[in-house]
This record gives structure tokens, sequence and C-alpha cells, in this order.
């Protein structure tokens, strides 16, 4: 839960900066780079802790990001765009998880029989 709330606490934090700066078109385009980008770095992290499913967690990384979101802006109707970004949280997170696993597999000593 710690790193889907992360995750999306620094989405807002890059893309409101994004929009003040850069304007509406830029806004729009780091919602969907930063829904990716922050759940798949968490979900690396969250990863580091678990000893097994690691996709699984960083899909949850994901969700939990998407949720809070969800609940935030609860009535609130969504653009197309956000559910998209929602998606992506969910598929970052996944990824996260799939690097995480990897590294896990590369680092575990083999065992020679």
């Amino acid at each position: 839960m710690v790193g889907g709330f992360l995750a999306e606490l620094l989405v807002f934090a890059i893309v409101f900066p994004v929009l003040y700066v850069f304007g509406q078109r830029a806004f729009l385009a780091s919602i969907l780079v930063a829904s990716a980008v922050m759940p798949f770095i968490f979900a690396i992290w969250v990863a580091r802790h678990a000893e097994s499913r690691l996709v699984l967690h960083g899909a949850l990384v994901g969700v939990v990001a998407a949720l809070i979101y969800t609940g935030v802006a609860w009535g609130q109707p969504q653009p197309l765009l956000y559910k998209i970004a929602h998606g992506l949280k969910v598929v970052g997170g996944a990824a996260g998880g799939v690097v995480a696993s990897r590294r896990k597999l590369a680092v575990r000593p083999v065992m020679e029989f």
C-alpha cells in the first residue's frame, strides 16, 4: 500500500508542475508517462522486500495508486485519458515486478549437483 501511495503522490508531484511550466499538452502527456513510470519504480522497491509473486506485488502497487486517485476524484467524471492512465499504473507496476523477479533470479546462486 505504501508503494502505491508514494507512486500516486509522485505522479501528482510531477504532472502539476509540468502543467504550470509547459502547458496543457505536456500535462496530458506527463500524466500517461508518470502513471506508468512511478508504479514501475515503486514496484521494484516493493518487490525487494517480497519473497514471491513479485509481479503480483508490482501490479498491486499500480492498483493501489489507481484506487487512491479514484477515491480522491470520487463523484467526478474521469476522461478517457485518466482511465488509460489507471491501466498504465497497473501495467507499469506489473512490469516493475517482472524486472524485480528477473533481478532476483540473476542474484540467486546456482546449485550444482
